[in-house]
């Protein structure tokens, strides 16, 4: 039996979903190649197209290839990671404050990141995203124990506390090892307060298969999650396998924060804001909340990422500060009107 009030009413909710996917990709569009021209020394789009398509070696053509087009490739792809791994854990845990940098996750793999700088000194790209990995998921795991312990188990109360007591502590191990370590100090501080600068295409290329295996997964459970965030007695009542979807939605959130902060340090609340913006236009479906997450997180560190470059010129701030600038505050917000 068809149902058209419900037939009718869908189908402009899809053109307009649509849509806006259509324009969230072209401001991306506009983003990346704002990101290629910008920087310290003056560039019109004629000398990036030769960069890209015409190599003949300038200094010009080599700052855009060498500096500018990873960093205009690395701030997109991180903000998408670290806003659909917040959707994700939003709509697992059912807590309007799940965030991989507020419960924790980004902590644990920047403390493996600099253990292993301490420890081995410069290592390869494979080995950070592979400790990064490792610390996200120990953290993750860590969190999700603490926090469900007492009697009513996990509650998003619980949760957000869990994540901050191990923030902090993760925090300080790892300022004690750069305490122990003044040349590592030196070589990552900028990467510890976010930042996509002074990465390179090499370091970008070895993590980005991670991240498309966690984009991939997290994107085959948008029906699944969006179940799994009604409640579990629901997500029974329709026959979800809950253990297994929550094993790959943790998957997918390890190799999607653990990539994002080996590639570009601990960027916080980008996963907190986005999730919660995207909903305005697309509801509580994660069919759709997912790839609008990560349109739209991707813009957000591509504009952080130019304020960052353009508030103090010549100089710029790390990235992690501009979300931070941004965040703190939403946080507040969420904190006063969503936690009950």
């Amino acid at each position: 039996m068809v149902d058209p009030p419900t037939s009718s009413n869908e189908s402009p909710r899809l053109r307009s979903r649509m849509i806006g996917l259509a324009i969230g990709v072209l401001l991306l569009i506009g983003c990346f190649l704002v990101n290629l021209v910008a920087g310290a020394a003056r560039t019109d789009f004629n000398t990036v197209w030769n960069a890209l398509f015409a190599f003949n070696d300038s200094t010009e053509q080599v700052i855009i290839r060498t500096a500018r087009l990873p960093r205009a490739l690395i701030a997109p792809t991180v903000g998408a990671a670290l806003a659909v791994a917040g959707a994700l854990m939003q709509g697992l845990t059912r807590n309007p404050l799940a965030d991989s940098g507020l419960l924790g996750i980004n902590a644990g793999a920047a403390l493996a990141v600099v253990a292993t700088t301490v420890w081995l000194g410069n290592a390869s790209m494979q080995l950070y995203t592979w400790v990064a990995f490792a610390g996200a998921a120990i953290a993750a795991g860590a969190v999700y124990f603490l926090g469900s312990l007492g009697r009513r188990g996990m509650t998003p109360l619980k949760l957000v506390l869990a994540g901050a007591v191990l923030s902090y502590l993760l925090a300080a191990f790892t300022i004690g090892l750069l305490i122990l370590s003044e040349r590592t100090l030196e070589e990552i501080r900028f990467w510890l307060a976010g930042s996509v600068a002074g990465r390179s295409l090499e370091a970008f290329w070895q993590v980005f298969p991670y991240l498309i295996a966690g984009f991939a997964i997290a994107f085959s459970l948008g029906r699944q999650i969006t179940a799994l965030s009604l409640g579990e007695d629901v997500a029974r009542g329709l026959g979800l396998r809950i253990g297994w979807v929550k094993a790959m939605s943790a998957i997918a959130v390890v190799l999607l924060a653990g990539g994002a902060v080996s590639l570009a340090g601990p960027i916080a609340f980008v996963g907190l804001v986005v999730p919660h913006l995207v909903r305005f236009w697309v509801g509580v479906d994660y069919q759709w909340l997912l790839p609008y997450a990560a349109i739209w997180g991707a813009i957000l560190l591509s504009l952080a990422d130019l304020a960052a470059r353009w508030l103090l010129q010549p100089q710029e701030l790390p990235v992690g500060v501009m979300t931070t600038l941004l965040g703190g505050p939403f946080f507040i917000y969420l904190a006063r009107s969503r936690v009950k």
